[in-house]
C-alpha cells in the first residue's frame, strides 16, 4: 500500500497519524517492511526517529522534493507499505504526494477552517486525477471533539460535499501528545491505562479499514 496523508492546512494532525499508522501496520505485519516518508522541510517525523532511544519498527527518510512520485520505485522497492506524510502549503510538494499515491486520506478537525482547507485540497486531488485516474481518496475525521455538536457539523458538512468519509475517527486524546513530547509512539507508552487502550483501538480500526479500501 502507498496512502499519502495530505491538507493544505497545518495543524491537523498529519505527522501524528502518519507515524501511528506506520507503527500500526508495522506491528500487524511483522514480515512486511515499512516505509514512512516525511517530505515537509521542517522533518518533524524524521527527528522523531533520529531523537529515540530506540529504532522505530519502521524506516523513516526525508524526501523534500517535488519528485516523490519519480522517486519512489526505486526508494520503496524493499518495502511493502508505505506512508507518505505531507507538509501544509507546499503545493508542488503536496501533487507529487498524490501522484505517488495510491490512496489518500484528508485529516480533517472539527474546525471551520479545516474544512475550508480540505476543500482546497479535494480540488488539487481531483487536478491531479487527470494523470492518475485511479487514485482513491477519503477524509478522515481526526481529533474528533468531546463536543458532539461540533463533531456531527462537521461529518453533515462533509457529507453534503459527496466526499467520501471514513467510518473510523481518531479522537483528541492527550495520549497523542504525551507520546510526541517522549519521542515514542502510541503503542510505545508504557502502562495498560483507558486512554491507550482507547487510542490504540482506534488506530487500528483505521488501519483495517484502510485495508479494505485498498483491496477493493
Amino acid at each position: 500500500m502507498i496512502i499519502g496523508l495530505l491538507n493544505q492546512k497545518g495543524g491537523v494532525g498529519k505527522t501524528t497519524l502518519a507515524i501511528s499508522l506506520a507503527d500500526a501496520l508495522a506491528i500487524s505485519n511483522k514480515d512486511e517492511r515499512v516505509l514512512l516518508i516525511d517530505p515537509d522541510p521542517q522533518q518533524s517525523a524524521l527527528s522523531w526517529s533520529q531523537a529515540k532511544d530506540v529504532s522505530p519498527n519502521f524506516s523513516v527518510i526525508g524526501l523534500s522534493t517535488k519528485t516523490i512520485h519519480r522517486d519512489l520505485p526505486e526508494i520503496s522497492k524493499n518495502y511493502q507499505h508505505v506512508i507518505i506524510d505531507s507538509p501544509p502549503r507546499v503545493t508542488d510538494i503536496a501533487r507529487s504526494v498524490v501522484l505517488a499515491s495510491e490512496l489518500i486520506l484528508i485529516p480533517c478537525t472539527p474546525c471551520v477552517f479545516s474544512v475550508w482547507a480540505f476543500e482546497e485540497t479535494v480540488s488539487l486531488i481531483q487536478e491531479a486525477s487527470v494523470f492518475k485516474p485511479d487514485i482513491k481518496y477519503a477524509i478522515l475525521i481526526n481529533r474528533k471533539s468531546s463536543n458532539t455538536l461540533i463533531s456531527k457539523s462537521l461529518v453533515k458538512t462533509v457529507k453534503s460535499m459527496n466526499i467520501k468519509m471514513l467510518k473510523s475517527m481518531i479522537s483528541d486524546r492527550v495520549i497523542f501528545s504525551t507520546a510526541s513530547l517522549q519521542g515514542k509512539s502510541i503503542f510505545e507508552i508504557q502502562g495498560n491505562n483507558q486512554s491507550k487502550k482507547k487510542a490504540s483501538e482506534e488506530v487500528f480500526e483505521l488501519m483495517e479499514e484502510i485495508q479494505e479500501i485498498y483491496n477493493k
